[in-house]
C-alpha cells in the first residue's frame, strides 16, 4: 500500500497573502480528481523531496510532496531538533567550526544529528525512503560563521555523510543524467530531454563571478520556495519580487524582471532571528548560549501585551541595529562573510543588517531584554520582537528603495521564523504599502526551495502552471530552449 493512500489530510503549505487578511491558507488535501482547466490531465504524481537544513538554531528535516500537475505543495512532516544539543566533541574529533552561538561542531557529530533527525522524520511521515523518498536537498545556515572555505567543505561531507547513514541513497542526491534514470512514475513529468539545468533555479540566476555573500544558497532556495508556496493563494509571486528570510541569520534577494532569466540585483545579509533570540535570553528562562525566542513563543503570548510600550521599546533596540549598504572594506556584515567589491562588480546591491559590529552588541540588547522583563513582562516583551522584526523590515525597504533596486511591480515575500509569526505580518504590511504590488508570507520557505531546486535540477516544470517567469506571464521553456541552443 503506498503512503499517499495511507495518508489522511496531509496539511497545505502554510502561505498567507493580504487576500486572505493573513490568515491560513486552507487545503482539503490530495485529490484524484482533475484540476481543472489550464492545468495538465495527466493523474496526479506526487514528488517527494527531503529538505535537510542544518541552522544555527533548529536542524530539521521537512519533508514535502509536489502535485506536479499543480505545484500545490503539502507538509508531509516536518521534524525540528535544537542545533545546541549537537552532542560534544568526543576524543580524538576534529571540531572544523562551530555555529553563531558557539556550539562546537565535529564531522561525526553532525552526521549523527542529521541521520537521526531524517530517521525520526521519515518514521513519522510512515513513507518508503526507497519506493516513495524522490530527492534530498541539504542545506545550511551555519557557513555564515564560518571563517574559511575549508571549514564549509567539511560541514557539506557532514551533512551528506548523515544522509548516507540514514540510508538515503546517493543517487536520491545527485540531478539524473537522463529521462532513464527517473521512476518510470516520473518520466511523462520531466523536460530533461527538452531543456538542461543550467543553473537558473525558478528562472532567476545567482550574481554573477565570485560568491558575493557566504548564504547565497540560503536566498536562492527561499525565493524559489516563497515561489512554489504562493501557489495556495492568488499571489501571483513571479519575477520582478523581493525575499527576506528571518532565520537566525538574514538572507534573501532583491529579483529584477529579466527573461527568460531574471538577474539578482540585490542581497541581504547580517542578523536576523539572532536578534530576537538575544532580547529573549535576559529573562533568564532560555539557555544563556543556544536559547532561542521559539522555545518560549506560543500564540498567545502577547494576549496581555502593552503594544504602545512594545514600539517604545522597539525603537530603543533599533539604536543598536545597523542597516546599510555593506561597505567595500568590510569582509563580514553581521557575521556573514561578504565581498562587497565582488557584489559591485556583479551589478548586485548588497545590504545588511548589523548590530553594532559583527554582533558585538548582541550582549547589550541582553541586557535591554532583562530590562523590558522585569519592568514589562514577558508577553509585552514577545510584542516588542514583533515590532523589532518588522522595523528592520521597514528599514531594509527603505534602504533598498534609496538605492533604486526594487522593480516597479515587485511583491515582497517574507519567510523564517523571526518574521511571520505573532503580528510581524500585519506590521510588515503596513510598512510595505504602496512600494510593493503585494506581500506574502510563507511558512518553511527553505525547505520549500529544496523541493522546487531538486525539480528544476532534474528539469520538472510545470507548464501549465509555471513557477517561474514574470507576473501575469506564461512558461518560459520556449525561450530558455532558444537560449541554450544559441
Amino acid at each position: 500500500m503506498s503512503f499517499l493512500s495511507r495518508l489522511f489530510g496531509p496539511k497545505p503549505i502554510i502561505a498567507k497573502s493580504k487576500y486572505k487578511k493573513i490568515t491560513e491558507v486552507q487545503s482539503s488535501g490530495f485529490s484524484n480528481k482533475s484540476v481543472g482547466a489550464g492545468y495538465s490531465m495527466k493523474p496526479d504524481v506526487y514528488y517527494i523531496v527531503a529538505s535537510v537544513e542544518l541552522g544555527n538554531t533548529t536542524t530539521k528535516c521537512i519533508l514535502t510532496a509536489t502535485n506536479l500537475n499543480t505545484s500545490h505543495s503539502f507538509l508531509l512532516d516536518k521534524t525540528v531538533k535544537m542545533t545546541r544539543d549537537i552532542r560534544a566533541p568526543k576524543e580524538g574529533e576534529e571540531v572544523f567550526g562551530s555555529t553563531v552561538w558557539g556550539v562546537e561542531l565535529t564531522k561525526e557529530s553532525v552526521s549523527e544529528m542529521v541521520k537521526d533527525t531524517i530517521l525520526e522524520s521519515i518514521k513519522k511521515a510512515d513513507i518508503d525512503m526507497e519506493k516513495d523518498l524522490d530527492f534530498v536537498v541539504r542545506s545550511t545556515g551555519v557557513t555564515a560563521g564560518f571563517a574559511t572555505p575549508q571549514e564549509v567543505g567539511q560541514l557539506i561531507i557532514a551533512l551528506a555523510n548523515g544522509c548516507l547513514e540514514a540510508g538515503i541513497p546517493p543517487r536520491k542526491m545527485a540531478p539524473a543524467m537522463n529521462v532513464d534514470n527517473f521512476p518510470e512514475r516520473l518520466r511523462d513529468f520531466t523536460l530533461l530531454d527538452k531543456v538542461e539545468f543550467d543553473g537558473a533555479v525558478v528562472s532567476v540566476v545567482p550574481p554573477s563571478g565570485k560568491e558575493v555573500v557566504a548564504n547565497e544558497m540560503e536566498g536562492e532556495l527561499v525565493t524559489a520556495g516563497i515561489k512554489l508556496g504562493s501557489k495556495w493563494t492568488k499571489v501571483d509571486y513571479r519575477n520582478p519580487c523581493v525575499s527576506m528570510d528571518f532565520g537566525t541569520t538574514l538572507a534573501g534577494r532583491v529579483v529584477n524582471n529579466d527573461e527568460p532569466y531574471a538577474k539578482t540585483i540585490g542581497n541581504y545579509c547580517g542578523l536576523a532571528g539572532a536578534i530576537c533570540d538575544a532580547l529573549i535570553r535576559g529573562t533568564n528562562k532560555v539557555d544563556e548560549r543556544g536559547g532561542a525566542a521559539l522555545d518560549l513563543y506560543n500564540d498567545n503570548i502577547t494576549k496581555k501585551a502593552d503594544w504602545k510600550k512594545a514600539l517604545t521599546n522597539a525603537k530603543r533596540v533599533h539604536e543598536l541595529i545597523d542597516i546599510r549598504v555593506v561597505p567595500e572594506d568590510r569582509d563580514r556584515f553581521g557575521t556573514v562573510p561578504v565581498e562587497p567589491l565582488s557584489a559591485k562588480n556583479a551589478g548586485t546591491t548588497l545590504i545588511g543588517c548589523d548590530v553594532g559590529v559583527n554582533g558585538d552588541k548582541l550582549d547589550e540588547l541582553t541586557k535591554i531584554g532583562a530590562e523590558i522583563y522585569e519592568s514589562d513582562g514577558l508577553p509585552t516583551l514577545f510584542a516588542t520582537l514583533d515590532y523589532v522584526s518588522s522595523l528592520v523590515v521597514k528599514r531594509l525597504i527603505e534602504v533598498s528603495v534609496e538605492q533604486g533596486v526594487i522593480v516597479d511591480g515587485s511583491i515582497l515575500g517574507v519567510t523564517g521564523r523571526a518574521g511571520i509569526s505573532g503580528r510581524k505580518p500585519e506590521f510588515i504590511l503596513e510598512y510595505a504599502k504602496g512600494i510593493f504590488n503585494d506581500c506574502i508570507f510563507v511558512s518553511d520557505a527553505l525547505a520549500l526551495g529544496s523541493g522546487i531546486m531538486a525539480r528544476c535540477m532534474n528539469s520538472m516544470g510545470t507548464p501549465k502552471a509555471p513557477i517561474g517567469g514574470c507576473q501575469g506571464g506564461s512558461c518560459i521553456l520556449g525561450k530558455r530552449r532558444k537560449l541554450q541552443k544559441k
